[in-house]
């Protein structure tokens, strides 16, 4: 991977941990800068650690269910990756998630593009492949947040009787 790929996916990833991150620590009393910093970075290496992901699942997907395995790998371009880049900047999940799902289908649709030209299948075959392998990485990290958030949430003590 190319290090303006590395930058752009980190960008895209920050942006959508930022989108995340914020309502938490809006709701959180109390929380130290540095908490909330750190919190911020290990989201967007984990946000983009999960959108670098999503061709090569798309890619894995694709070998296991489509009846020509595809030959080479499928990769993030600078020209994939620009559109997911502004739909993590333009498109907080606060600010409009239906603009977001909108956004990240259309990055879905230039990877499916990618995908069957790599694959040399056809493109809703491709598209399938891109959509399931999004929606698994979704749920994954979807899942750890949620952990993250409730470890890192505070707990009203027990009253005493």
């Amino acid at each position: 991977m190319s290090p303006i790929i590395a930058i752009l996916l980190l960008v895209a990833g920050l942006s959508e941990a930022a989108g995340r991150l914020l309502p938490v620590v809006a709701r959180l009393s109390g929380v130290s800068h540095v908490r909330v910093v750190s919190l911020l970075l290990a989201g967007a290496i984990v946000d983009g650690a999960v959108f670098a992901l999503w061709p090569l699942s798309a890619w894995a997907v694709a070998g296991l269910v489509l009846p020509t395995a595809p030959s080479d790998a499928l990769v993030w371009t600078p020209g994939l990756a620009v559109p997911l880049v502004l739909a993590g900047v333009l498109a907080f999940p606060l600010l409009g998630p239906l603009l977001h799902l909108l956004l990240m289908v259309g990055v879905g649709a230039g990877l499916a593009g990618a995908l069957a030209t790599v694959a040399g299948v056809g493109w809703w075959e491709a598209a399938g492949c891109v959509a399931i392998a999004g929606v698994g990485l979704g749920v994954s990290v979807e899942a750890v947040r949620r952990l993250v958030v409730k470890l890192n949430t505070r707990r009203a003590p027990e009253p005493v009787a």
